[in-house]
C-alpha cells in the first residue's frame, strides 16, 4: 500500500485527484498508476485501470490471475469491471469512497453472484492515511477559490 500512496502522490504533484495503484505478483510490484483523467483527457485513465493495462503489457497477458491490486480508495465500477475482466486475485484497498464506491460503499460488484469471476477483498489498509491524502488534495484546492 506505501507504493500506490506514493503513486497517489505523484497524481497530486500532477494536479490530479491522488489516488494511486499497483498490481502485485508473486510479492513483486510489476506495473504502477496514477490517477491522469485530467492530464490524459480520458475519463477511463483511472490509477487502476493504468495499473492494470501496464500489468498486462508487463506479463503478456490480459488475464492476470494471481495477481493482487493495492489501490489508496474503494474503486469505482468501471474499475472493478476492468478488474473482474482480467481476473485480480486479490483487490487490498486503503480508503472508502461513499459516492463511488462499488466494493461496498455504494454497491459491492465483488459480492454479486451472478459475476462469473469473484476476487479476495482486503478493505481499510492504511485508510487513514490514505484518505488524508484525499482531504489534504481537497481541502488546498478549495482554499485556492
Amino acid at each position: 500500500m506505501l507504493a500506490a500512496m506514493d503513486e497517489a502522490r505523484n497524481a497530486m504533484t500532477a494536479g490530479e485527484v491522488p489516488v494511486g495503484a499497483v498490481v502485485v505478483k508473486d510479492g513483486t510490484i510489476v506495473s504502477a498508476g496514477f490517477n491522469a483523467p485530467i492530464g490524459e483527457h480520458d475519463p477511463s485513465a483511472h490509477a487502476e485501470i493504468r495499473a492494470l493495462r501496464a500489468a498486462g503489457k508487463a506479463l503478456g497477458n490480459y488475464r492476470l490471475p494471481g495477481c493482487e491490486l493495492y489501490v489508496t480508495l474503494e474503486p469505482c465500477a468501471m474499475c472493478v469491471g476492468a478488474m473482474l475482466h482480467a481476473r485480480i486475485a486479490r483487490l487490498v484497498y486503503g480508503a472508502a469512497d461513499p459516492k463511488t464506491g462499488a466494493c461496498g460503499s455504494v454497491i459491492d460488484l465483488f459480492a454479486e453472484a451472478r459475476l462469473n469471476h469473484h476476487a479476495t477483498l482486503t478493505s481499510g489498509v492504511l485508510a487513514e492515511d490514505c484518505a488524508a491524502l484525499l482531504r489534504d488534495f481537497f481541502s488546498a484546492r478549495r482554499a485556492k477559490v
